[in-house]
């Protein structure tokens, strides 16, 4: 969404700057944002099969440009939020999260807690990080935005992708597809409305990959809101509370 998935190392700056724009005029604290790798971080990642772990030391500088990649990216979105006056400090995940099998095992948030305390907006993304088992692995925005907000305590999740939300069908495939705006947890559980794998590069599974990690925050009480970040203002009227179209995911 903030990048071309099909060109390798292409944002999308335009898209970047009017949603730094949206931040900036919600005024808002106590926020946090986390972003995913797009075409930055998954074809260096896919290439050198950095998800499954080490295996060869051939992938270290694989390892090592898939990072770099998510910094560059980083970067691109730090120049925007601090251009538009936004006290954004990113918080780079390898440096604070360690994973076992793929899932986060230690994480040391003082640093994230302290920036929240003091009024900065921390941004986090999707990084290749150590794995105690695995030797590294990919750890997805996605679970990111999980562990962040059952550790936290957060109110909601907002996620902004390039549908208005989930439907019935793939509404990138069958034009004909019907939005669904709400849904429980068990509903969800029963049906994977809409939830296809992605046709494009990802190492972290596409919206079924996203939907699965949000689950354990969705069952500890905090609702997802999926709303299209593509489209200009959504995600200030869903940042200010308002009604937009998306889909909200509640555990009841």
């Amino acid at each position: 969404m903030i990048t071309d998935k099909n060109v390798e190392l292409t944002a999308r700056t335009q898209v970047i700057d009017r949603l730094a724009e949206e931040i900036q005029r919600t005024n808002m604290g106590n926020l946090i944002i986390v972003h995913g790798g797009g075409s930055f971080g998954h074809p260096a990642a896919q290439r050198n099969s950095i998800k499954e772990g080490l295996k060869d030391s051939s992938q270290l500088i694989g390892f090592a440009e898939t990072h770099h990649f998510m910094t560059v990216l980083n970067g691109l979105i730090m120049d925007s939020l601090i251009m538009h006056n936004v006290p954004a400090v990113s918080v780079t995940p390898s440096s604070c999260i360690t994973t076992e099998n793929g899932r986060i095992r230690y994480f040391e948030d003082t640093p994230l807690k302290m920036l929240l305390r003091t009024s900065f907006l921390p941004v986090l993304y999707g990084d290749a990080v150590l794995d105690t088992e695995l030797g590294f692995t990919i750890l997805s925005g996605d679970q990111l935005v999980s562990a962040i907000a059952m550790k936290l305590n957060a109110t909601r999740i907002i996620m902004g992708v390039d549908v208005d939300g989930l439907c019935d069908v793939d509404p990138k495939k069958e034009k004909n597809a019907k939005m669904l705006t709400h849904l429980t947890l068990k509903e969800l559980k029963n049906s994977q409305h809409g939830i296809g794998k992605s046709t494009a590069c990802d190492v972290t599974g596409g919206m079924f990959g996203k939907i699965a990690e949000l689950v354990p925050a969705i069952e500890q009480g905090i609702p997802v809101t999926i709303l299209n970040a593509t489209k200009p203002n959504v995600v200030f009227k869903a940042l200010k509370a308002e009604k937009v179209e998306g889909t909200l995911i509640e555990k009841e």
